[in-house]
């Protein structure tokens, strides 16, 4: 154990002390009344615990996720009638919104910077027309993009200078792909 450990286990005692003493002087004289609220409360955290577990284990049955092949990538339609793609960009996992109207792939600030583009070196000198009116862009390359067992060593895409609540996939990437729409899901083969 380390000085953290140490520091942890001495904050946790300190903690059952105090929780222990607050039960003894609420419950003396009501020992039992006591121990029933205790064994209460621990068994409300166990199920807790235990709802904790089995929801790693059952989330991508209740929350599908995209899945990989050989051949293939699966992806399941969202509750808001989406499709989002994870691509893993540099090593860094990436959620995008495919967008089979959007022409290429665009990135919010908030993602361009969680892969390390300092926003503030970027030139928004391009324009792009959107649904909320004209946007300015910066262009920029991402490299190492990977979907499943497919790698592009570089694919080109924006930084959109607005508000955006998340990045958006458009045909210059979905475009290597065929795309087939089948129920539920989209699949993408190359």
């Amino acid at each position: 154990m380390d000085g953290d450990d140490y520091g942890r286990l001495i904050y946790l005692s300190l903690l059952l002390v105090a929780v222990a003493g607050w039960g003894f002087s609420e419950y003396r004289g009501r020992m039992g009344q006591g121990l029933r609220a205790f064994l209460a409360w621990g068994l409300i955290v166990l199920g807790l615990m235990a709802g904790y577990g089995l929801w790693q284990d059952i989330r991508h049955d209740v929350m599908p996720m995209q899945r990989a092949s050989a051949s293939a990538i699966e992806i399941p339609r969202a509750m808001d009638g989406h499709y989002y793609i994870t691509l893993t960009v540099a090593g860094q996992p990436l959620t995008f919104m495919a967008d089979t109207g959007a022409t290429g792939v665009v990135l919010s600030k908030s993602d361009a910077a969680r892969l390390g583009i300092d926003l503030a070196d970027l030139v928004f000198a391009g324009q792009s027309q959107t649904a909320n009116g004209i946007v300015r862009t910066a262009r920029v390359r991402l490299d190492d993009v990977s979907l499943g067992p497919f790698h592009d060593a570089s694919i080109g895409a924006f930084v959109n200078e607005g508000d955006m609540d998340g990045s958006l996939l458009g045909m210059e990437y979905l475009g290597r792909y065929s795309i087939e729409i089948s129920g539920d899901r989209m699949i993408l083969r190359r």
